[in-house]
């Protein structure tokens, strides 16, 4: 993605409007569902992700490739929001995180399936609120924004390997949670 996004990058430092529009619809998606995740969806999350890029675009002149991802950059863009918000309304946990908007059901699912999809999601959200700040931060850039790992290493200000770490004990803190309330819901349907 890096060498797709780079000539778009160049010709919005340029001054290229219409190469900054794409970058915004490219990323805008993303960006949106990893500050939602962390302050909750609506005007907010709305407001915030769109001041990432107006960010973004002051400050794009700074921006080299030789350095982090542009995406990393970017989230780090984010990250940085978000924990300003958390610090000005001295609080440390938001609304809870309605995963079933991150993850963004198709319109060709059936119900029964929507209505399967919902029930996981709530019981994620219900584990993610159970694991601690990092491991939930590599969860949300890694599978909700898509980040890769090195760009989730650039965006969390850590090394590629204490990455993999991470999301191997959230994704393992995670099954723990999850599997007993899984298994009996399983019980209940047969």
């Amino acid at each position: 993605m890096q060498e797709d996004i780079e000539p778009l990058v160049r010709a919005a430092q340029e001054g290229n409007l219409s190469a900054f529009g794409s970058i915004y619809e490219s990323f805008f998606p993303k960006v949106y569902r990893y500050v939602a995740a962390r302050v909750g969806y609506g005007p907010e999350a709305e407001d915030m992700a769109q001041e990432v890029f107006l960010k973004a675009m002051n400050s794009l002149d700074k921006f080299q490739f030789r350095g982090p991802p542009f995406a990393a950059w970017l989230f780090r863009i984010a990250h940085n929001l978000v924990v300003d918000r958390a610090r000005h309304t001295k609080s440390t946990s938001g609304p809870p995180v309605p995963l079933d908007e991150a993850l963004a059901l198709p319109d060709s699912q059936n119900v029964e399936e929507q209505a399967l999809q919902s029930m996981d999601v709530e019981v994620l959200r219900g584990a993610l609120e159970k694991v601690s700040d990092l491991q939930r931060q590599v969860v949300l850039l890694r599978f909700i924004a898509g980040l890769s790992l090195a760009e989730t290493a650039v965006a969390m200000n850590r090394k590629e390997n204490a990455i993999k770490a991470l999301q191997h004990s959230a994704l393992g803190a995670l099954r723990r949670i999850m599997l007993p309330i899984v298994s009996e819901s399983a019980a209940r349907q047969q």
